[in-house]
């Protein structure tokens, strides 16, 4: 768990602590998911804060431990390269979105089933409709932290496009891009061909779509820093900005064993030292941010700063 990112970390155990709390208060008569559970909008249990809390909310050993084991294995990956910030927006983004395109899925089934099992239905009846189907809508409840994962997925295989991976039962490691397009149009195929399978597939691909959107947004939005940091079809030069980095403070401590070194004229060697002693602790400073924040925490002061350091 040391080397898990904070976000991820703190995730899972949000995560795994709800479930357990599903299940001490399942043996008291309380079912949780009831509560925290996404219901569909036009059922009376509907609350806006569920579309939050039901993605912290699992029906299952199983439905759970497919859902953490994935956030360990893809989360920890994406939160190192874009950051806590980055990851905690993206992550809840996906599970907001997921659980919103759920329920334009479950109304298209709730107006489709209404239409053939009533003659003249149209969207003036709709409330009535809904009104008296209380009973049933009400069973209409999302669980799963599944939307947000799928988002995750399609990240990874965005970020590292060509990295190969193993899919049980393939006998074979597959690209990344292919893993992602495979889920992809399987979940499509599910949703389309088991209109009443209880997995929700239009949640999954929910997610998928938030987040290739928001990545789409976030590689065309103009940053003053580091572009290559951020796209994932640039990942070489991300790998070569961290050893940048690494390299840094190496570069920097030569530079100061120069006495004549950018000197200013008429510079007295204590102000030269003191100078340079200031310039390092400052970069040390902004290094040690990354290392805790990541790089979308610096201020674009701070960037500057680094990348006019760097090109030395």
């Amino acid at each position: 768990m040391r080397n898990i990112p904070a976000i991820t970390k703190n995730l899972l155990i949000i995560n795994i602590l709800m479930f357990a709390a599903y299940w001490v208060f399942g043996r008291l008569g309380i079912n949780l998911n009831d509560i925290l559970g996404l219901h569909f909008f036009l059922s009376s249990d509907f609350h806006l804060y569920q579309l939050f809390t039901y993605m912290f909310m699992h029906a299952g050993i199983s439905h759970i431990f497919f859902n953490m084991f994935a956030l360990w294995m893809f989360g920890r990956i994406v939160e190192n390269v874009w950051g806590p910030k980055r990851f905690l927006t993206y992550y809840l983004a996906c599970g907001v979105g997921a659980g919103l395109i759920q329920m334009i899925a479950q109304f298209g089934s709730f107006y489709m089933i209404a239409s053939e099992q009533i003659p003249g239905f149209g969207f003036g009846d709709i409330m009535t409709v809904a009104h008296n189907s209380e009973v049933a809508l009400s069973s209409w409840t999302t669980v799963g932290a599944s939307g947000a994962i799928y988002g995750i997925l399609l990240a990874f295989g965005m970020l590292f496009p060509e990295e190969r991976i193993f899919i049980f039962p393939l006998p074979v490691p597959i690209k990344a891009k292919w893993f992602v397009m495979l889920y992809a149009g399987l979940e499509l195929m599910l949703g389309l061909g088991m209109p009443g399978d209880s997995v929700a597939h239009f949640a999954h691909l929910g997610g998928m779509l938030i987040g290739f959107l928001l990545i789409r947004y976030w590689r065309r939005r103009p940053y003053s820093g580091y572009d290559g940091f951020y796209d994932g079809y640039e990942i070489r030069e991300k790998r070569n900005f961290i050893d940048r980095i690494k390299d840094l403070k190496e570069k920097l401590f030569k530079k100061s064993q120069g006495s004549s070194y950018n000197r200013t004229r008429n510079e007295s060697d204590w102000e030269y030292n003191a100078r340079k002693k200031k310039e390092q602790e400052e970069i040390d400073h902004i290094l040690d941010k990354i290392r805790k924040s990541g790089y979308d925490s610096l201020t674009e002061e701070e960037k500057k700063k680094l990348f006019e350091n760097g090109k030395h």
